[in-house]
């Protein structure tokens, strides 16, 4: 049976997610996964793909990325996994396969969904028990996009700078966001919409979607987005009762 066509369309984000075979490890070392994220950006850059978020755990990649045009986010992981695998098998003395098949990716909608596919990317260290706060996680972008370190791979998405005017509360604001008590059926959410690689928004983005392509692209209904970032001025009130 063919494969499904996966979903693409020029300035919608995609969450990538691409696992080591048989869930074995794809990095070994602290220099791999530096020249996973430099290679990354080189191509990102090559291809014009904006990368929002992510995060390089030892056994997978999550990505959030909006191409400018079909095929970009293709060519970019085709490259990117074929150039790390040569990298990985050079020197680390193996051979073989790295990856397990064809990455998996979902659009994500330009609203809440967008910042909770963000904060579940940036998480993933926290959700596995390597670090008691993302901040600690070398290999994701949270440090840029809640606390301002440099980080040229970053592109921020508009909705990002939505969360405020100024950098400063943009990044307060964000920080919150991600550490904010989150609703199980939220994770599940993505984790499922990616798996089948459904659409990850409201109903209203399906219909669009569906409208632009011409053909039903996934179920009927994914249900109302958790809870959205607090506006700025609760982030202040919460802070000033802790």
């Amino acid at each position: 049976m063919p494969r499904p066509p996966r979903l693409d369309l020029p300035g919608v984000a995609q969450h990538v997610v691409q696992r080591g075979n048989d869930r074995q490890p794809c990095f070994f070392v602290a220099e791999d996964y530096r020249r996973y994220l430099r290679d990354l950006n080189e191509i990102a850059l090559r291809e014009g793909c904006a990368i929002h978020a992510y995060v390089l755990m030892t056994n997978h990649v999550h990505l959030l990325v909006t191409p400018p045009d079909l095929g970009c986010i293709g060519r970019m992981m085709q490259a990117l996994g074929r150039r790390y695998v040569r990298h990985v098998n050079q020197t680390h003395h193996r051979t073989g396969t790295l990856w397990e098949g064809r990455y998996k990716t979902c659009l994500v909608a330009s609203d809440a969904h967008l910042l909770q596919c963000h904060r579940y990317i940036e998480l993933n260290s926290l959700r596995a028990a390597m670090v008691a706060d993302p901040r600690d996680y070398p290999w994701s972008s949270h440090r840029h996009n809640a606390f301002g370190e440099p980080d040229t791979l970053i592109r921020p998405h508009a909705v990002y700078h939505t969360l405020a005017i100024e950098a400063a509360q943009r990044r307060a604001h964000y920080r919150a966001f991600v550490m904010d008590d989150i609703a199980p059926e939220e994770t599940d959410a993505i984790r499922s919409h990616l798996q089948r690689q459904h659409l990850y928004g409201p109903d209203r983005f399906r219909r669009a979607i569906e409208a632009q392509l011409g053909r039903t692209v996934g179920p009927r209904k994914i249900g109302r987005p958790c809870k959205s970032p607090s506006p700025p001025e609760a982030v202040a009130d919460r802070e000033s009762r802790l």
